[in-house]
Formats: C-alpha cells, sequence, structure tokens
C-alpha cells in the first residue's frame, strides 16, 4: 500500500532515490501509460496503442512493453540503468514521484511533488539525493519535475486529441498477432489505433484544424510505432 506525502527539504533531506530500473522495482510491466506529449520520443521505440475504459468509454494511450503479462523487454541488467532503450515512458520514469495539488493564496490549486515512501525505489541509504546538502533541488529532483510536467500536461490535453480522432473517425481497432520462432503464436486484443487511410482522405480544413490543435503530428507518430511491434517480436525472438 502506497505511503504518499507532499515532497519536503526539511522533512526529505536525506532520503534518496535508486534511479536503476529492473524487476525488483516493479519495472516488469507489459505496457504503460503514455501521454501525448511525448508521443515524439515514445513512437521511436516503443507501439503506442489506445485502450478504452469499458466504464467510462474514454480512450487513454499506452506503450507496449512486452508480449506476455508481466513482461517487459526492455529490462536488462546488462544495461547500467537496467532499461534497454533511449527514452524511457515518463509514468515509468518517475519513480516513487507523483502530481499533487495544494490551493495557493487565490485559492487556485497548484501541482506538487509528492513521493511514495514505501516505494522501493526510495530509501535513506543509496541511489540520488533529492536534495543539495544545504538546500534546494538537486538535479535529480530538477529531472524528475520535468517528467512530471510531461504527465501533467500530457493529462491536460489528451480528452481533446481523443474527441478530436473521434470526431473525424480515425480510431480503429487492431488485433495484433505475433508468430514467434519458437512456433508460438500470440494474440493482443482490446486495442485501437489510427486509420492511416482516413487520416490521408480528410478534407483540407478537417486537416487544418487538426494539425492547429496540435494533433495531426501526434497521430502520424501513433501510425509510424506500430513498426515498433517487429522490434519487440525480435526482441523476444533472441531471448527465447
Amino acid at each position: 500500500m502506497a505511503n504518499t506525502v507532499l515532497l519536503n527539504n526539511l522533512a526529505h533531506q536525506d532520503l534518496k532515490v535508486v534511479t536503476r530500473f529492473g524487476a525488483e522495482y516493479g519495472d516488469n510491466v507489459s505496457s504503460a501509460l503514455a501521454f501525448p506529449t511525448e508521443f515524439i520520443e515514445l513512437q521511436k521505440e516503443y507501439p503506442i496503442l489506445f485502450r478504452k475504459n469499458p466504464e467510462t468509454q474514454k480512450f487513454h494511450s499506452t506503450v507496449l512493453l512486452g508480449l506476455s503479462q508481466g513482461e517487459n523487454l526492455f529490462l536488462n541488467t546488462a544495461v547500467k540503468t537496467g532499461w534497454d532503450a533511449y527514452y524511457i515512458p515518463a509514468v515509468i520514469a518517475r519513480g516513487p514521484f507523483l502530481i499533487g495539488f495544494q490551493s495557493d493564496a487565490d485559492n487556485n490549486k497548484v501541482p506538487v511533488i509528492h513521493i511514495d515512501l514505501d516505494h522501493p525505489k526510495a530509501n535513506d541509504e543509496k541511489g540520488y539525493a533529492l536534495f543539495l546538502e544545504h538546500g534546494g533541488n538537486g538535479p535529480y529532483l530538477d529531472h524528475i519535475a520535468s517528467i512530471l510536467k510531461i504527465i501533467h500536461e500530457g493529462i491536460a490535453m489528451q480528452d481533446a486529441m481523443f474527441n478530436a480522432f473521434t470526431e473525424l473517425g480515425l480510431i480503429e481497432s487492431v488485433d495484433i498477432e505475433i508468430d514467434l520462432h519458437s512456433g508460438e503464436k500470440q494474440r493482443l486484443v482490446g486495442n485501437f489505433t489510427i486509420n492511416e487511410e482516413k487520416l490521408i482522405a480528410l478534407g483540407g480544413d478537417q486537416l487544418e484544424k487538426l494539425n492547429k490543435a496540435g494533433f495531426l503530428p501526434l497521430a502520424y507518430t501513433v501510425i509510424s510505432s506500430m513498426t515498433n511491434i517487429r522490434k519487440l517480436t525480435e526482441i523476444k525472438n533472441k531471448k527465447k
């Protein structure tokens, strides 16, 4: 169970966080939430897929990290960081940190950093210090703040993006079938993507509206990211 508290430099002056990734830290997941603010980087490494919440019927984005439950093909103990890819999804890179909110003097909700003190990466002995010796944020905490900003801004824009894609009929379901060298066949269902033919067929006004909103390049990153399914298959075949 999480023990989440507001981070501050007095109570947590000696707190450190392990920056390595591994199954022992809960990173052995086959998919992770993704946000529009990181699509450009994500599409270079991972397949970006959409999922639909069965209760709210709202879409959210994910990246595929493995082909079986609990499998993360990017974890690699031979790599210094433990993660064998240049860009790490923000929701995983944040580690034990979360976004919280508190009211300012004008009663406006302001995002602040919280930390789960019971997270396996948080401790007082090893890892990167969060605060400088004489106060102030350390470089690692500044890095975490930038990651949380990606998540915060991504959450703020994702509904508008999905509404635009839905309005134009661009989202379609996709079943992913994978044949491994071992002869094993895997089928991933319940995913959605962008229909490239429908995107190309949009009229000028529709394309302009989508582009001005900043969603047109994001649609193409989703399409291009699908080639990374082959990359995942190749990684898994090598590990067999």
